[in-house]
């Protein structure tokens, strides 16, 4: 496990949801206040807000591919294609490893949202969650791929 991927996975133990997680592990590198980075993260937990939809360390990776290789000129649609192509080779990547990037799939969670209550991190929740993994492949992809 690379220095990032284990101060994501370490962030999602001290309580961050998953898309904190991988998006604060990289804010320095990026020059940008934990704060910042923290709240922009935020509503991307639990596959956007518990709706259960893109996982959240998944929306970080391609966050921070954003930032690492995004493009800004509205007009260039070569960059936008260039800039989506590797989108869709880095959700490949994700998927190869875990067959899906929808949250309720990787959880084996029924269709719909969740309340929006955020579930108690205890013992039994990081025992029955698998997200370390998913933060850790995110993690991962964006080390090999991306930096």
């Amino acid at each position: 496990m690379g220095e990032f991927s284990e101060i994501a996975v370490n962030n999602f133990k001290q309580g961050y949801n998953c898309a904190q997680s991988v998006f604060l592990a990289y804010a320095k590198y990026f020059n940008i206040e934990e704060d910042t980075a923290l709240k922009l993260s935020s509503s991307f937990g639990a596959g956007m807000g518990r709706l259960r939809e893109v996982c959240g360390a998944v929306s970080s990776m391609f966050a921070i591919a954003g930032l690492s290789k995004g493009y800004t000129d509205p007009l260039d649609d070569d960059a936008k294609a260039k800039h989506y192509e590797l989108i869709q080779r880095l959700s490949k990547i994700f998927i190869e490893k875990h067959e899906t990037i929808i949250c309720r799939e990787l959880l084996g969670l029924p269709e719909g949202a969740d309340e929006p209550i955020p579930s108690k991190r205890t013992e039994e929740y990081y025992q029955e969650r698998p997200c370390e993994n998913f933060i850790r492949t995110a993690s991962e992809i964006i080390e090999k791929e991306l930096l």
